[in-house]
């Protein structure tokens, strides 16, 4: 412990609480800069009062332990939103575009192109040629209905 007192202390906390925050940028999880802002109020503190390690220490628990608690319900009651939940779900960013039907759909299940592209169908029966309506998807297949 006399290697940490020699480094003066606040700086110590200081570099660990900005060393938890790009850890945060790094490994999202909104959990590691609860810890990075009891680092940094623990070292602001180190610096303002001449208290010793192990207080200090005990100062950052707790104010891990609250700043944890604080950020967990205020998430809980503010959940972080996506800015476009279909980002990676092609098939429900194709909702209510039309597609024309090129394996017929018989017994519930077919084959339509939107585009380029060929996808697996289900819905109501459709002849060859036919257009119908891209309603949503499940999975990789798209949900189609008639026009």
């Amino acid at each position: 412990m006399e290697w940490f007192e020699t480094l003066a202390p606040h700086w110590v906390w200081l570099a660990l609480g900005f060393f938890l925050a790009a850890a945060e940028i790094l490994v999202p999880g909104y959990f590691l800069m609860w810890l990075a802002g009891a680092a940094l109020v623990t070292g602001v503190i180190a610096f303002a009062l001449p208290i010793g390690i192990p207080l200090q220490i005990v100062a950052f628990a707790m104010l891990s332990i609250g700043a944890v608690f604080i950020g967990r319900n205020y998430l809980r009651a503010n959940p972080v939103e996506d800015a476009d939940p279909k980002m990676n779900r092609r098939g429900m960013r194709l909702a209510g575009e039309t597609a024309i039907v090129v394996t017929a759909i018989d017994g519930g299940t077919g084959r339509v192109k939107h585009g380029d592209s060929e996808w697996l169908a289900k819905g109501c029966d459709a002849q060859v040629g036919e257009k119908v309506r891209i309603s949503g998807s499940d999975g990789a297949v798209l949900i189609v209905e008639k026009i």
